[in-house]
């Protein structure tokens, strides 16, 4: 099992920050690596970043690292978790080989910023998001086996996580939250009930929006925002 974390600044501003608090880690110089913004989104996208520039590879027509299949889902977090939780969270995680979670820190300026003061609602009084991965390739015969594990995993954690709702971020789009039955007639009802999830109270302002700007719900998918007028 690996880490990799990111920091906004110099390495060396990280190293006495690593040093005072987190010394037990053992960081050091050689396992920093800094970079532009630009080459962070290449790294962490898991693009080969050598020869080609970020720039080449961002603008290539097809991807580098060829197709792959995924399941993803998220939580956002309003406690701590406690060392109890983290620790069966990390045996149930360890089930699973090429498993992968992301934790984005919230709070600070963040946490200034109301629920209702964009469509975005997950700010105020969050501590952290969490995104549970898996991915394989089309010759993995197993994936009804990792869509099982990460819905596990993510079954494991609803004590620790958001609820009424149990949030979840929009751009981790998870169809088990539900989804549109037909691909032009939407449903109020049910499409809230994944839109709670994503948009929480400031679903109900995107559904005016929805009706006023596409009536006729024209721009859809899946999970899209419906007008009332096809509710």
């Amino acid at each position: 099992m690996s880490y990799i974390g990111q920091f906004l600044g110099e390495k060396d501003t990280l190293m006495k920050i690593m040093e005072k608090d987190f010394p037990e880690l053992g960081l050091t110089q050689e396992d920093c690596i800094e970079m532009s913004w630009i080459e962070s989104i290449v790294y962490n996208s898991g693009f080969p970043t050598d020869p080609p520039s970020p720039t080449e590879i961002l603008l290539q027509a097809k991807s580098p690292i060829g197709k792959v299949y995924f399941k993803a889902k998220s939580d956002f977090a309003r406690e701590p978790i406690p060392v109890l939780g983290l620790k069966g969270m990390l045996k149930k995680f360890l089930e699973e080989d090429a498993a992968l979670m992301i934790w984005t820190p919230y709070g600070g300026k963040m946490d200034k910023i109301p629920e209702s003061e964009i469509p975005f609602p997950h700010r105020n009084g969050t501590l952290f998001m969490i995104q549970y991965y898996r991915n394989w390739s089309d010759s993995d015969k197993r994936s009804n086996s990792h869509i099982k594990w990460i819905r596990e995993l993510y079954s494991y954690m609803t004590p620790y996580v958001s609820s009424n709702p149990r949030q979840a971020y929009v751009n981790y789009r998870d169809l088990d939250l539900g989804r549109n039955k037909n691909n032009s007639k939407v449903n109020f009802i049910e499409a809230k009930i994944w839109g709670a999830k994503y948009f929480k109270d400031n679903f109900n302002r995107l559904v005016k929006i929805k009706t006023k700007i596409d009536p006729e719900n024209f721009f859809r998918h899946e999970q899209s925002i419906p007008p009332l007028c096809l509710s």
